[in-house]
């Protein structure tokens, strides 16, 4: 699995260095360093290992093609992701219109969520945590999950 966070930066040819510690399971658990880069929303990015994006698109390919949620998810994840490959140092390239809308510049957050890495601008990712505190209510929805 996946998980903490790291620092790291975006070159300026747009190439991650994935952190050593995710680099590691990422190695082990889905040989072969291929990723699908993409984001929901273009405030972040997120890092698929193939296998991992492949399950998520059979999913997608289970629902009904005019479903809408469907095509929303399919038109964005599109529209900023491509396909890449880890080079030799350990490095991927962000594609060039989601380093832009996500601000991918510089230093930047590397966090696991389980089964793929999201990336954050680190001053997004700051605001974006204070300006949507963790609630009592979000408290409750986890217990209501068991968690």
């Amino acid at each position: 699995m996946l998980r903490g966070s790291y620092s790291a930066r975006v070159d300026e040819k747009g190439r991650l260095k994935v952190p050593t510690e995710f680099r590691a399971h990422l190695d082990l658990g889905y040989p072969g360093g291929k990723y699908y880069i993409t984001s929901f929303d273009g405030l972040n990015a997120r890092i698929f290992p193939m296998p991992e994006w492949e399950k998520t698109e059979e999913r997608l390919a289970g629902l009904a093609s005019l479903h809408p949620l469907r095509e929303k998810l399919l038109r964005r994840t599109n529209y900023y992701g491509q396909v890449v490959e880890m080079d030799a140092q350990g490095r991927v390239l962000i594609p060039a219109v989601l380093r832009e809308a996500a601000e991918m510049r510089g230093d930047v957050t590397v966090m696991g969520y389980l089964r793929y890495l999201e990336v954050w601008n680190q001053e997004r990712l700051l605001g974006e945590m204070k300006a949507k505190p963790f609630t009592d209510e979000d408290k409750q929805a986890l217990a209501d999950l068991g968690i």
